[in-house]
């Protein structure tokens, strides 16, 4: 099963652009990232830049507008994830319970669809793009 885990740092929604990492949360970070992909479990992982650097696409009647960050309206924004594969939803909770976070950090847990989890009609859809999710995973986002 595959789980992300979404890092939700409090405060991060009015975060100035050049805001970076606290440094000496890195190095704990990084033990625990390393800890996951020992444990082989790892699929992917990255941190996000605040949302004042970001822009968010919106579509109404069939048209679409842009918005550049900062998000005044926004309550939570990511700061980051982690893709892990588990065995279960316990295990991901597990995994989670044991990052270095601090107390104005949550991580949600959301697993992820699997083919097998749709209905005959969508997986008829999603199969004329067989190629598509190797590419993904190998990296190959652009037609070469």
């Amino acid at each position: 099963m595959r789980f992300m885990m979404l890092m939700i740092p409090k405060g991060y929604e009015t975060a100035a652009p050049e805001t970076k990492p606290d440094p000496a949360k890195v190095a704990p970070m990084m033990k625990y990232n390393d800890e996951l992909r020992k444990a082989g479990i790892l699929l992917g992982l990255d941190g996000l830049q605040p949302p004042s650097k970001g822009a968010r696409v919106t579509f109404s009647g069939g048209k679409a507008s842009v918005i550049d960050g900062p998000f005044i309206e926004t309550k939570e924004v990511l700061g980051g994830y982690w893709m892990i594969n588990v065995n279960s939803k316990q295990e991901a909770i597990d995994w989670a319970k044991r990052c270095p976070a601090s107390e104005n950090e949550v991580i949600e847990i959301r697993q992820v669809f699997e083919f097998a989890d749709f209905p005959e009609e969508m997986k008829q859809t999603a199969g004329k793009y067989p190629d598509l999710k190797e590419a993904v995973r190998r990296g190959l986002n652009r037609a070469t």
